[in-house]
């Protein structure tokens, strides 16, 4: 009686605590178990000598291979701009394939961590990860990259010499071009007084 009231009691604590997992936690540690264990094929490859994507490409059969040609053509990459979500979401992509993962960084930190690598809503987390020097420096970087690459592509407006100069700098300009967009027909007749000298 006993022991089958404690192992009901250990199934319940486990079903409570995958529970209070987060929805994809199970696939994200499917996904990483993946790609260390075909990190591991392709150097054990490499010390044999071989190419692992070959290798991996012999176990696929002809019709498997077809089909995902196929879609693969089908797909296209460049849908160009519909909304911004989707843009962002584009960015969020592209900027998820440059990224390459350290796995042996990865390995030391789920020891160090333990159970709070893959926390629950009652882990406490704060303060147990501190970035270090390199990560900071890559993300400042790849932040100005993106910084040019967004005023390398911004249009240009042509410049009217004969419009009114109600500025300090571009950034104040474009400011009140926009307040003006917006609120231009109620501030009309204030503006016309201020510039005759007969504002009340």
């Amino acid at each position: 009686m006993n022991e089958a009231r404690t192992l009901n009691h250990k199934e319940v604590v486990e079903e409570d605590r995958k529970a209070k997992l987060p929805a994809n936690c199970e696939n994200k540690q499917k996904w990483a178990q993946y790609k260390l264990e075909e990190e591991q094929k392709y150097e054990e490859a490499a010390k044999r000598g071989e190419d692992y994507s070959r290798i991996k490409l012999l176990s696929v059969s002809a019709d498997e291979a077809e089909r995902f040609d196929r879609k693969k053509k089908r797909k296209n990459p460049d849908v160009g701009f519909s909304d911004y979500e989707a843009a962002t979401v584009r960015q969020y992509q592209r900027l998820v394939k440059q990224i390459k993962p350290d796995f042996e960084q990865y390995e030391r930190k789920k020891e160090e961590l333990g159970d709070a690598m893959f926390p629950t809503r009652d882990t406490i987390i704060h303060g147990l990860h501190k970035d270090s020097k390199e990560d900071i420096d890559r993300l400042v970087d790849d932040i100005e990259k993106q910084i040019e690459k967004r005023n390398k592509y911004s249009r240009r407006r042509r410049f009217n010499d004969d419009e009114d100069i109600d500025y300090i700098n571009e950034r104040n300009m474009k400011f009140n071009k926009k307040l003006d967009r917006f609120y231009g027909k109620y501030t009309a007749e204030i503006k016309q007084n201020l510039e005759r000298g007969t504002a009340v």
